[in-house]
């Protein structure tokens, strides 16, 4: 019988140092800085040493789900210029 690989699960408002994040991501230490460099993960830098939310890595991972989340505000923000117009 074939053993199923879990793997860990990225929680949205954890707090991560890049060593965390190179083990979740499964990447080098040189492509995380690669990463905080270009700006395709955001961070936050607390001392010497940078802090990722949970949600930043999820955007990079899964970009269908930042997809989702701009439509559902376009939506929302079209309903509130329609009904706030007339005031």
């Amino acid at each position: 019988m074939p053993q199923e690989i879990k793997s860990p699960e990225i929680k949205h408002y954890a707090v991560y140092t890049t060593g965390e994040v190179e083990k979740l991501l499964k990447i080098s230490n040189s492509t995380m800085k690669r990463l905080l460099k270009k700006g395709l993960i955001r961070a936050n830098k607390v001392g010497k040493q940078y802090r990722i939310i949970g949600l930043e890595l999820l955007h990079l991972v899964s970009p269908e789900v930042e997809k989702k989340a701009v439509k559902v505000y376009l939506g929302v923000k079209k309903k509130v210029i329609e009904k706030t117009s007339n005031w």
